[in-house]
């Protein structure tokens, strides 16, 4: 195989791996009765309350998209809104006990990530652990 064919394929199977991890992720938030985007946004506030605009940076969305996400899922309990106590213009979102166990749900139905590396032997998953930091840029 020439080297811009195997730079295809791989670039192929890159491809489907992230489909399939995104597919397999939607289902778990579906699981817990949220949207995939509802579900990340849990995840970024594991760490503590997060100011929208930053929430939206990291998710990759529109402010305005975030704003929809936290009213949704502020009816539903999971989320509060509050304005930051040193910038009243900043809206501040965190997760509630209820929010965490939704939490729990989809991360015990997200099993994609377990499966598929259960495939490999424990010197694949070193290996392969190895050539993600470095194509990551995170390992020398």
């Amino acid at each position: 195989m020439l080297m811009t064919e195997v730079a295809d394929a791989l670039a192929q199977q890159v491809w489907d791996l992230v489909l399939a991890y995104d597919a397999a992720y939607d289902r778990a938030a579906q699981v817990a009765g949220l949207s995939a985007a509802q579900a990340c946004l849990l995840e970024h506030l594991s760490g503590g309350s997060r100011p929208m605009g930053e929430l939206a940076s990291e998710l990759q969305c529109d402010a305005s998209n975030v704003t929809q996400l936290v009213s949704r899922m502020e009816t539903r309990g999971l989320v509060t809104r509050a304005p930051d106590p040193d910038d009243r213009r900043i809206k501040r979102v965190s997760i509630t006990p209820a929010g965490r166990d939704v939490r729990r749900v989809v991360r015990g139905a997200f099993e994609f990530p377990a499966e598929r590396l259960a495939l490999l032997t424990d010197q694949e998953r070193r290996q392969l652990s190895g050539l993600l930091g470095k194509m990551l840029g995170t390992t020398s």
